[in-house]
């Protein structure tokens, strides 16, 4: 008789391979029409590509990217339930500001001693400024701190500049 052979089935692949992947995007670029508009662009006129390349390489233009680039990782820093709560308070505190630019221009008389005395003891009014002083004090700390590449801010790795 002949002998037991041993043979493992070997496991179906889950996924696709990089060049399955690479195929499927190119098809996918294909069928929405985006490597006809980048093939007609750089058949059209090679001054296309010359004026993006210089303006890609303008110190302004750069500036201005990696600006854009400091803003999204700052903002990828902050909790979107608080983003969202300073938005709103930050839109209710411009739609207070007309009526009470309004009310200010209809009073002729300035508030005098005794209305500063009686702001003085507005507990509400300070309630509302205390957020204020804190957001001060955080941005005045930030403002004193020693300036820093941003590259060694958020990989901690020292620049080469």
């Amino acid at each position: 008789m002949a002998e037991r052979l041993s043979y493992t089935v070997p496991p179906t692949r889950t996924e696709a391979t990089a060049q399955e992947a690479m195929d499927e995007l190119v098809e996918n670029l294909h069928q929405h029409g985006f490597l006809r508009l980048a093939n007609d662009a750089i058949k059209a006129n090679n001054d296309i590509g010359k004026i993006l390349v210089a303006g890609l390489n303008r110190p302004g233009t750069q500036s201005a990217i990696q600006n854009l680039s400091l803003i999204m990782m700052t903002l990828s820093t902050i909790p979107p339930e608080r983003l969202n709560h300073i938005l709103l308070a930050l839109r209710d505190a411009a739609l207070a500001m007309k009526p009470a630019s309004d009310a200010t221009q209809q009073e002729h008389a300035a508030p005098g001693i005794r209305g500063v005395l009686h702001l003085l003891n507005d507990e509400k009014l300070w309630q509302g400024l205390r957020p204020l002083f804190a957001a001060l004090e955080a941005f005045s700390a930030g403002m004193q701190r020693e300036e820093e590449k941003p590259i060694t801010r958020y990989s901690g790795k020292p620049s080469n500049e």
